[in-house]
């Protein structure tokens, strides 16, 4: 691994992570994910955000320290925007190769280090507007940035270069191999990191949307010409283009989405599949684009995904044991903690000893604000009549997004 020049004394370190292993644990990462950190040089040297052993990322990170003539001891100062571990693991092994580096994070910042990695001395709590003064012209200022995505959150800006270091915001999962700019992808490439932020969105930073607001609002004044963030592609050339992304995904939150339909389906023994694709003939005569998912068969991760994106959602499930079919329990159980409100939503499905599903539905999405069409559910296979009624009921859903601003 080397460093990637982004200006005069000013470089990205990264390490490309790949794995089986779940993304905090929930969210799998097939096309891997990267860690970014950064080097930021003036008389004195400040490192921004690190790393966690995992996958050899501390061996990538200090290779890449190695190509610009650095090593670990020779840093100043460790600055931590964000202490979720997979950008601060590894910082018990650095304080012992660097016991005099000052780690500076905000005061939420600092308690996470006391708590999390047991470090009491060299530590500097840092407050919106304060700077940190490397020499040599080189003057680091320092924005909080409040739940992007945990409290302690902070973005680091560099005028000189019109960097702006972000950690998680501005993110995107997905390894990057030897290029990290967005000048060095073609189309195709970026068509998968746009559908692979939009993933990350959803699945990490949803549930806060209106601290993506805050935060772009906040920083509108600054004349950025990088969006450095610590997962995914460094924006030199379009820094507008990533903060444009996530202002329209935070929109999505409080309003209309794309005109879209997602269909999240569960089937026992088929009968509930029949109806769906019944309710699909529906759709598909208003012309009205749609995704599927299938669970338990497919991750929530790209199940939320779609919803997030969609201003429709079709919930196609049978009942189970009286109630809601479990692998779909979960999965409104998920859109009620990410915050997928305000959508138009239909369910259906088939029932076989009694109904029973509904009611618990009712009451499980009642605090989503959902805007839903009445549910429909029959008893065993569908007949002829239920799927005309589904049919009619699918081009019910697509009229109404598609009259939608």
């Amino acid at each position: 691994m080397k460093a990637h020049f982004i200006s005069d004394s000013v470089y990205c370190l990264h390490a490309d992570v790949q794995t089986d292993e779940l993304f905090e644990g929930i969210w799998p990462i097939p096309d891997g994910v990267s860690l970014n950190s950064y080097i930021v040089k003036g008389e004195k040297i400040a490192l921004i955000d690190l790393v966690r052993d995992w996958i050899g990322a501390p061996q990538q990170l200090e290779a890449a320290l190695s190509s610009v003539n650095l090593k670990f001891s020779d840093i100043d100062y460790l600055i931590l925007n964000h202490l979720e571990p997979d950008h601060t693991g590894w910082l018990a092994e650095f304080r012992k190769l660097n016991p005099r580096a000052e780690v500076i994070a905000t005061a939420k910042g600092i308690n996470l280090v006391k708590s999390f990695y047991k470090i009491e001395t060299g530590l500097r709590a840092v407050k919106d507007g304060d700077t940190l003064d490397l020499g040599a012209g080189k003057v680091l200022s320092f924005f909080e940035t409040p739940n992007l995505h945990w409290p302690e959150t902070m973005v680091t800006w560099d005028a000189q270069s019109g960097s702006l270091f972000t950690c998680d915001a501005f993110g995107s999962f997905g390894a990057l191999g030897e290029r990290v700019f967005d000048d060095e992808f073609n189309e195709k490439e970026h068509a998968f990191f746009e559908a692979e932020t939009l993933r990350y969105y959803a699945d990490i930073i949803s549930s806060f949307s209106i601290f993506v607001d805050r935060a772009i609002q906040k920083l509108a004044g600054l004349d950025i010409k990088c969006v450095a963030p610590s997962h995914g592609i460094v924006w030199r050339k379009d820094p507008k283009e990533i903060i444009g992304r996530y202002k329209t995904y935070a929109s999505w939150a409080r309003g209309p989405a794309k005109k879209e339909i997602a269909l999240i389906w569960g089937s026992m023994y088929g009968m509930t599949k029949t109806g769906l694709d019944a309710l699909i003939r529906g759709i598909e005569k208003e012309g009205v684009p749609y995704s599927i998912r299938r669970v338990p068969d497919e991750n929530v991760s790209w199940v939320l995904a779609d919803a997030w994106k969609s201003s429709g959602i079709v919930i196609a499930m049978p009942t189970y044991e009286y109630a809601i079919f479990p692998p779909m329990a979960y999965v409104l159980d998920i859109f009620r903690r990410k915050h997928v409100f305000g959508k138009k939503v239909l369910r259906i499905g088939s029932w076989g000893w009694v109904g029973g599903a509904k009611k618990e539905y009712d009451a499980t999405v009642e605090g989503l604000k959902w805007d839903s069409i009445e549910s429909y559910e029959w008893a065993g296979s569908p007949t002829a009549e239920d799927l005309a009624a589904l049919e009619a009921k699918g081009r019910e859903l697509a009229q109404l997004i598609k009259k939608q601003p």
